[in-house]
């Protein structure tokens, strides 16, 4: 499989920056995947001198492995990572000759002293925007600790093992042959689970910080921007996230953030990051919150027993996928009932699936999926869609999509997998069911506001309620974003209200 001309230019680039000579060991039989795959690896041997390729009896056919020729190998691929996963190839090269990867030199040395044995193995799908992540952080583990092993496989090579597994949702990572977990997985969180103790230690270095001036919980669109409007006026800002990035990062196109024309959620996130890192912001990822109250300060409890304080708090929780809430939902979730289609779509292919939500996010997935799947199945609660007329008009000229308005979703239908959804038609009450393979879950979005209790005023939908300036009913405590009463749920308005309520903090500072 000849490299694109462009792409092997670059190519050609990275590989001057391999550190020590390295062997890529390959399996191969008689199919045309395992021919695509010794062609792929043989023309980018070709390019560097310190590359050489040999045969090895490998588990799977096609695969290969990658190591230094004094050491055995810990990266594995099985399949061909091209596509999205083309860049986890390039990495691998050069992090097994020795070059560190691009991750804090505190989570380099955690990585190191892990002890134990580990065993990764990640299904992936190569137009899965998600799978990357999950198998560079794993490749990176892999590279700096002798005790840890990862296998990235290529589900459309190996639609057996997806099927024998009953995977059902990419990426799905598998731990010394037990499921490990399943989405976006970063790898902080995935250190967090292997390293026992590393939690006592999170807390007990978290106790110990001096209060800040603003403390930013959340670390999304409007997080980031209250963030960096904080650390401009030079007061001691700090953030804390449950994920860094929050929903943004299962987002895929992004084409309505003004002046940039179209980028995708990851690495809109990376660029998020990279702005706030160039400010005295003291980041704390992988933080979950638990509760807040005033005293002296206003004081953050996590879900680790540590204790955050500080002088102001933006609020920046952003909000989660809506859950149907029916039977079957939670039963069959991986197993044919999914939120990315992104992801996901590629595991249907030549399927029937739903789609449930006839709003803009619904009716996209739904033409995504309808250039994958067999048929497209779209259910609407109310009597007409409310996605933007563009694309309905793109949805209604396309031949292997069926739409239902005015319809409830009664369940998803099941044995060991989704066979099938049920629902009513709301005007006359006739029940219909529909067989299907996967169901996509499109409904909109709740308020990560729980943990606050009765503290904090909200609406009966769960939103902080605010006022102009960002504050809400408690003095010294400020909310933006999704989280809140805002009326669009945008990134370009979540940031703005980051800004606003960020500022509306220092303004209280001030005058306090």
């Amino acid at each position: 499989m000849a490299l694109d001309s462009n792409i092997k230019a670059q190519l050609a680039q990275y590989l001057t920056m391999l550190e020590e000579n390295i062997v890529i060991k390959i399996a191969k039989g008689d199919d045309v995947f395992s021919a695509q795959m010794h062609e792929l690896v043989h023309e980018i041997a070709s390019m560097s001198d310190k590359i050489s390729v040999e045969s090895a009896g490998l588990q799977r056919i096609p695969s290969f492995t990658i190591g230094r020729a004094s050491q055995p190998a810990n990266i594995t691929f099985a399949g061909i990572p091209l596509g999205h996963e083309f860049t986890s190839l390039v990495l691998a090269l050069l992090q097994t000759s020795g070059r560190p990867p691009k991750i804090d030199a505190e989570l380099i040395e955690q990585i190191e002293a892990i002890k134990g044995q580990f065993s990764f193995e990640t299904y992936v799908s190569l137009s899965c925007h998600i799978c990357p992540d999950v198998v560079q952080a794993l490749n990176a583990m892999a590279a700096l600790n002798p005790n840890i092993t990862h296998t990235m496989i290529d589900g459309g090579v190996f639609k057996n093992e997806i099927e024998a597994k009953q995977i059902m949702g990419l990426p799905t990572v598998f731990l010394n042959g037990g499921m490990f977990a399943n989405g976006r997985i970063t790898i902080e969180e995935i250190i967090a689970r292997i390293d026992t103790g590393a939690h006592a230690r999170e807390a007990e270095a978290l106790n110990k910080k001096t209060p800040f001036d603003v403390l930013i919980v959340g670390g999304g669109p409007a997080g980031a921007s209250a963030a960096i409007y904080a650390a401009r006026k030079g007061i001691r800002t700090g953030i804390v996230a449950e994920r860094f990035g929050g929903q943004v990062l299962d987002t895929m196109g992004i084409e309505n953030f003004i002046s940039v024309p179209y980028t995708e959620g990851p690495k809109f996130v990376q660029s998020l990051e990279e702005h706030v890192k160039q400010y005295d912001v003291d980041i704390m990822n992988l933080q979950k919150v638990k509760s807040l109250q005033r005293r002296e300060y206003v004081e953050i409890e996590l879900e680790n027993g540590a204790i955050l304080k500080s002088k102001t708090v933006v609020i920046a929780t952003g909000a989660r996928w809506r859950n149907l809430g029916v039977t079957g939902e939670a039963e069959y979730k991986n197993k044919g009932v999914a939120y990315c289609p992104h992801c996901d779509g590629p595991l249907f292919k030549g399927k029937n699936v739903a789609v449930i939500g006839g709003g803009n996010s619904g009716i996209e997935a739904a033409i995504d999926l309808a250039g994958i799947v067999n048929h497209v199945t779209v259910l609407e609660f109310l009597p007409d869609l409310k996605a933007d007329e563009v694309l309905q008009k793109r949805l209604f000229s396309l031949p292997n999509v069926t739409v239902h308005r005015n319809v409830q979703t009664k369940e998803i239908t099941g044995t060991d997998k989704v066979n099938g959804i049920r629902f009513t038609n709301r005007e006359t009450g006739k029940e219909t069911h529909v067989e299907l393979e996967g169901v996509f879950v499109q409904i909109g979005l709740v308020p990560n506001t729980d943990w606050l209790g009765e503290v904090i005023e909200k609406t009966k939908f769960g939103e902080i309620i605010i006022g102009a300036h960002g504050e809400t009913n408690m003095e010294g405590v400020f909310a933006a974003g999704d989280c809140t009463n805002i009326p669009y749920k945008q990134i370009i308005i979540a940031m703005s209200a980051g800004a606003t309520a960020s500022l509306g903090a220092f303004d209280y500072l001030i005058r306090n």
